[in-house]
């Protein structure tokens, strides 16, 4: 029998009350990671080096992305630039 994969992996990002919570995330390699606005008003998730770029997200909108390397990738909102957060990756 051949060996199996592992499952897909997956994890959460809320953006509530101005703010990507929780702000630091470590993931595995493969995992894809789904930011979800709760706010009322509009936000983007982009990455600082250009790797990812949501469009504006209204309320109750998500964005998801496959970290497939390692690495710290730090990310901001394009309309808010004082909100910000990263996610480390690991294998």
């Amino acid at each position: 029998m051949p060996p199996t994969a592992p499952p897909p992996t997956a994890a959460s990002v809320q953006i509530i009350n101005f703010a990507f919570s929780p702000s630091s995330l470590s993931v595995r390699i493969g995992t894809r990671v789904t930011f979800t606005n709760r706010d009322a008003s509009a936000h983007t998730v982009t990455a600082d080096g250009g790797l990812f770029n949501s469009r504006d997200l209204a309320s109750g909108q998500s964005f998801s992305f496959t970290f497939m390397s390692r690495g710290s990738f730090a990310y901001h909102c394009r309309i808010h630039p004082s909100m910000t957060g990263t996610v480390s990756v690991t294998s």
